[in-house]
Parts: structure tokens; sequence; C-alpha cells
């Protein structure tokens, strides 16, 4: 009888030992390569173009990017099962970024062009932005058609590569613009007289104004457009999954919010 217990036993005891090392296995198989385990597998790398000097739609928040654009770019990572990273450059790069594949896709509060669509595809539109005028209290320039007038000499900054950039450039002639790296070097150019106003898209305008003192935005406009995503010409299959999660985000309220976030109606 004491053997037939202890040979029962032992047969639990084997069992047993047999069932943790398999539930382990189960759990966390080897590579019989290496020895290493294999964990799950990294999400793919979704990488952002930037320039995070044009909020709301992107800037710092301390050492880590936000706004509009970083939002909206993060929910379509998420959409897409897919980390985001966000690379900050000089706006002029981001093009050239994606075009050489160092970013996958570009997002800066960025228009839809003849020129840009020469060089990348477009998403669909998630936001549309107004091109205005920022001058100084007093400014002899008090509406946009000031600046066509005839034998006008007025000066603008904007921030190269940008729309404003181009509009001016086309309506005002190249000796009446002056290009800066950001809106921000703009508008000190302008409280220091080097230029007599600025051209840039309505809402980093209003933050600009509201940070310094003695300037305003002209009621009229200077130019309505359309946001979009830049994507390289041969990555089709990412612009179709970036135009999918645009639909799905505006249509259950996510990129709406996103916008009324940061957009004051």
């Amino acid at each position: 009888m004491k053997k037939i217990l202890a040979l029962a036993l032992a047969l639990v005891m084997i069992c047993a030992t047999f069932c943790v090392l398999t539930s382990c296995k189960d759990k966390t198989e080897v590579n019989e390569n290496n020895g290493e385990t294999n964990a799950p597998a990294p999400k793919e790398k979704l990488v952002m173009a930037t320039n995070a000097y044009f909020p709301p739609y992107e800037f710092y928040e301390g050492d880590k990017i936000v706004g509009v654009d970083a939002e909206i770019a993060q929910a379509v990572a998420n959409y897409l099962n897919m980390d985001l990273e966000i690379k900050d450059m000089e706006f002029d790069t981001i093009i050239t970024a994606v075009k050489e594949g160092s970013a996958d896709f570009g997002m800066a509060g960025m228009t839809i062009t003849e020129d840009r669509l020469k060089e990348v595809d477009f998403s669909t539109s998630y936001a549309t932005g107004v091109q205005v005028v920022i001058v100084a209290d007093g400014s002899p320039i008090t509406t946009v058609d000031d600046l066509f007038a005839d034998g006008a000499t007025y000066k603008a900054g904007v921030q190269q590569g940008t729309t404003g950039d181009t509009y001016s450039t086309w309506d005002l002639g190249d000796e009446r613009v002056v290009r800066y790296s950001n809106g921000s070097n703009a508008v000190m150019a302008l409280k220091g007289g080097s230029v007599d106003c600025v051209i840039i898209d309505n809402e980093p305008a209003k933050a600009l104004v509201a940070a310094n003192s003695g300037l305003k935005i002209l009621d009229t406009e200077y130019a309505n457009e359309a946001y979009a995503i830049c994507v390289n010409k041969e990555n089709g299959a990412l612009l179709e999954k970036i135009n999918a999660a645009i639909y799905a985000l505006t249509a259950d309220g996510t990129i709406p919010a996103i916008l009324d976030k940061y957009i004051a109606k």
C-alpha cells in the first residue's frame, strides 16, 4: 500500500510539473536560435513632420508638442494602431522630409496648393483657415485693399514657405515680402518697424496679438484656405488609411472636438 501511495504521489508531482512547464511555455515562448523570449511585436511607427511654432495648431507645452495638429495626428495614429513620433523642423523643409522618407506625413496648418501638389499628395481637408493681416495700432493700413493701392510700398512679414508667403509674393511682389523662420519673428520685426504688416493664419495671429501689445488684426480677410495632411506620392496606401481615419474621426466627433478645444467660435 505504501508503495502504491508513493507511486501515485510521484505521478501527481510529475503531472503538476509538466503542466507548469507547459503553461510557462505557452505564455513565453523561447527563441530556439538565440534563447531570447519573443515579446509582442512593437507597433509600427508613424512619423509626423511639423513646425511647432504655429499655435494653436502646433506649439510647445514644456518639452511636448501639442495643439490641433498634434492631437489629430495622435487620434489618427490610434485609429491605425500605430505609435506617433513628431519631428519639429523648419516649415519649408517639411515637404522635403516627406519626399525623402524621413517623415511619413507632414501636418502643420498646411494648405493644398498647386505647387505643393506637384511634390506631394494631400489628404482630405480636416480644417479650414483664414489668412489675415496684423498691423500696429495707428497703422495707415486699415484694410487689406490698402496693400494694393497705387503707389503702395508697404512691406509684409511672413513665415517662409507658408501660403501667406506665396499669396503675398504673388500680390505684392518679392521685393515687398520679408521672410522669417516663424510667425513670432515676423511679429517682432513688425514691432521693430522692419515691416509694415504680417500676413499669417487667423488662429496664430490671434495668439500673437494677445501676446504682444500694440498690435491688431484687420477686419478684412486676406485669403481662405483648407488644411490637409501631405504624404509621399509613392505612399498611396498610407494616404488611403489617413483619409479613412479622418472620415471616421470626423464622423464620431473626435476631430470636431479637438478643433473646438483650441479654436474659439
